[in-house]
């Protein structure tokens, strides 16, 4: 990768300087906000699709889990360039080449302009074949999961742009920028779900796929807030020049990234198989007429483990969002360090990151976990049959919280530190490991079920936070040139 030569003699930003809980909480704060805020876009559907008439309120949320996977798997993955964004950045930040770092917002921006067109395409000519293969046996499930996909695809190109620029911001420092734009995505989030799902304010009553509808609206809005802010850079990092687009440049970013691109589409593959275990329970209880976990509604049948499941999952995305965006400013920290030559100051930052995320996120699970997992469950579905079915998965996950926050700050600093590789490879290795058979061998060939499935994802969160625990303690990744 090109080298800088002009490296500071002594290092200026303010936010590397000062006790490191006071810099993590700094940026992580705004950063949780926002990503709280943009994870609140799928929480949002969860809710109003409890408020549909039964089973439809069922069989959404039952949906909800496999779209989103889905879209992930295409939007998801090319939003990985993120990665590589905010990790070249925040050298070349810490390094004052402000020119440097605005090359790398150019290229990337433009690359997620191109290749999200060509994802949403190949996207449409798949989903169809992709949902069938994740929700067996479950027509109506179906039609509403590739419904609300095939709208949430049109916004692949605007999801991984506001990505690209939000790590260059994250890479700077500047992380409240995607806080406020996140902040006005969601306020017309709510109000199109609104509209497009129940068909008020003279729009056509969708049901569920109006949330898909509503999402793909909204993320664009988020997008031109960022470009917005973007703009208002312009001076200072020079980076609205066709001279700026580099093809080396783009492989600079693209090697950093496509380990994290190929660890996201493991991690979609592999909780899509996961949460198929869900289907399959659903539709072998369908078959034999008689179980304890599918219940009349309204005249149908509810898709109780898928439900179950996809609104455990809803839960637990804002905490896991949460320790992301945690990780997200203990990545800036690391790789504004290791820029400003101070290796020992992002093991520092590393660290204090850890030992904060045990401590709030130990009182966020036992919140979720045990003092208010009724009200949860209650809030987030009114059926019985998937309140039941949620409650103890819900307990496990939520207690071991602080394991799963550990495992991601420290994939985040990783990333931050350039050492990408490993963590798509060990990610790799736990999701086809560890998580899949164990959840498919407990869920469907013993007699826990669900619960079984979901111990699975408890084995697999405790594997993974040892594994980047010993790999940021042993510290190869100081070495690493960007």
């Amino acid at each position: 990768m090109a080298s800088v030569t002009h490296a500071p003699a002594e290092v200026d930003l303010q936010v590397l300087k000062g006790p490191p809980y006071k810099a993590i909480l700094k940026l992580a704060m705004p950063t949780v906000g926002a990503m709280l805020l943009q994870s609140a876009v799928n929480e949002i559907d969860v809710v109003f699709f409890s408020r549909l008439p039964c089973p439809e309120s069922s069989n959404a949320q039952a949906a909800l889990l496999p779209s989103l996977i889905l879209v992930w798997l295409f939007g998801g993955s090319l939003s990985a360039i993120s990665v590589g964004t905010q990790a070249i950045t925040a050298r070349r930040f810490a390094e004052r080449d402000n020119d440097a770092a605005g090359r790398v917002l150019a290229n990337s921006a433009f690359f997620c302009l191109v290749a999200g067109l060509v994802f949403s395409i190949i996207g449409a000519f798949t989903i169809k074949s992709l949902i069938a293969l994740m929700i067996p046996d479950n027509p109506p499930v179906q039609q509403i999961a590739y419904e609300y996909s095939r709208y949430r695809l049109f916004g692949v190109v605007s999801m991984s742009m506001t990505m690209a620029v939000k790590a260059f911001f994250d890479g700077i420092g500047k992380t409240y920028f995607h806080f406020v734009a996140s902040l006005i995505m969601n306020v017309f989030n709510v109000l199109f779900c609104y509209s497009f799902i129940f068909g008020h304010f003279g729009m056509p009553r969708l049901g569920a796929p109006g949330a898909g509808l509503s999402a793909f609206m909204a993320t664009w809005i988020g997008l031109g807030t960022m470009l917005v802010f973007a703009f208002r850079e312009r001076h200072r990092f020079h980076f609205l020049k066709l001279s700026n687009l580099s093809r080396s440049l783009v492989w600079d970013v693209l090697k950093l990234s496509i380990p994290a691109a190929f660890a996201t589409v493991a991690m979609m593959v592999g909780f899509g198989l996961f949460s198929s275990v869900a289907g399959k329970l659903d539709a072998r209880a369908v078959h034999a007429a008689a179980s304890k976990v599918v219940t009349a509604c309204g005249g149908g049948v509810e898709a109780v483990n898928g439900a179950a499941t996809t609104n455990i999952v809803a839960v637990m995305k804002l905490t896991f969002t949460a320790c992301i965006a945690f990780g997200t400013a203990t990545a800036t920290l690391v790789g504004q360090s290791l820029g400003a030559k101070l290796p020992e100051e992002a093991t520092k930052f590393g660290w204090a990151s850890v030992r904060l995320g045990l401590v709030v996120f130990g009182i966020v699970g036992l919140c979720e976990g045990v003092l208010f997992t009724p009200q949860l469950v209650g809030f987030i579905s009114h059926s019985e049959a998937v309140q039941q079915a949620m409650m103890t998965p819900m307990r496990m996950m939520a207690i071991i919280t602080p394991i799963i926050a550990t495992g991601m700050i420290l994939s985040e600093a990783l990333f931050g530190a350039g050492n990408t590789k490993f963590v798509a490879g060990a990610q790799f290795f736990l999701v086809f490991g560890v998580l899949v058979p164990l959840a498919w061998v407990l869920g469907l060939f013993t007699s826990y079920g669900l619960l079984g499935m979901w111990t699975a994802a408890v084995t697999y969160a405790c594997c993974a936070a040892l594994v980047m625990s010993v790999k940021f303690r042993g510290g190869t990744w100081k070495t690493i040139k960007l």
